[in-house]
């Protein structure tokens, strides 16, 4: 996946907004003004087979499955500049399957979920 096809993902997301609260290259994604990704450009100098800047995705995931997952993609490191408990940033280089990516973004949108306010979470159920 490239930058703009985890941006649209990650707007598809019931109630997500954008913010850019560090930087105008930073974005963040949140719901009900938690964040839950955050896609910005990776280290300087990396690029992709079409010589563009390779970006970087931060997403939450359950601290057990972030150790896992680190084990099985080279690309997927401790979360940067978070909490490297609780987030994992994946280098999108193309070495992680879509449909993983995919499923990344919805783990890490459904644990902010789980943890909204019942009010919150029933109004975001009506936005679907």
């Amino acid at each position: 996946m490239n930058k703009q096809s985890v941006h649209d993902y990650l707007q598809s997301k019931p109630g997500t907004f954008l913010t850019q609260p560090f930087s105008q290259d930073s974005d963040v994604y949140k719901v009900q003004h938690k964040m839950f990704a955050t896609l910005y450009e990776g280290k300087e100098g990396q690029l992709d087979e079409n010589n563009e800047p390779v970006f970087w995705l931060n997403v939450k995931c359950d601290p057990d499955e972030a150790l896992i997952l680190r084990d099985k993609y080279e690309s997927i490191l401790p979360g940067y500049h978070m909490n490297k408990r609780l987030w994992n940033t994946i280098v999108l280089d193309g070495t992680v399957p879509e449909d993983e990516i995919k499923k990344f973004i919805d783990d890490s949108y459904q644990i902010v979920v789980d943890n909204l306010p019942t009010a919150q979470k029933e109004a975001l159920a009506n936005l679907s």
